[in-house]
């Protein structure tokens, strides 16, 4: 990918993403800006969240960053004490 692009679907179309992988891509966007959004609607800073979880506050800046992609497991720690949880929906569904 050494050559200049001037638009956006050039480039779009070189980096050859799957349905699946951008799929995938959105639903982690989507998580992580749930995951801030409960956290800020429980008026918490990413310390005090840190306390109630006992995830580092870093870890928590770099997964709300989306530097590092979080794990069920991780995201569940994070929401269950701000009283949400995740769940799978038919596709169906979200497009509605």
């Amino acid at each position: 990918m050494s050559e200049k692009f001037t638009k956006w679907e050039d480039f779009e179309n070189e980096l050859e993403i799957t349905d699946e992988q951008e799929a995938e891509i959105r639903l982690e966007m989507d998580l992580i800006k749930a995951t801030i959004e409960a956290r800020k609607n429980n008026k918490l800073t990413q310390r005090e969240l840190s306390k109630k979880t006992g995830i580092k506050q870093p870890t928590i800046a770099r997964i709300e960053r989306g530097i590092n992609s979080p794990q069920t497991s991780t995201l569940i720690k994070l929401l269950y004490p701000l009283g949400y949880t995740i769940k799978v929906v038919p596709i169906d569904e979200i497009k509605k």
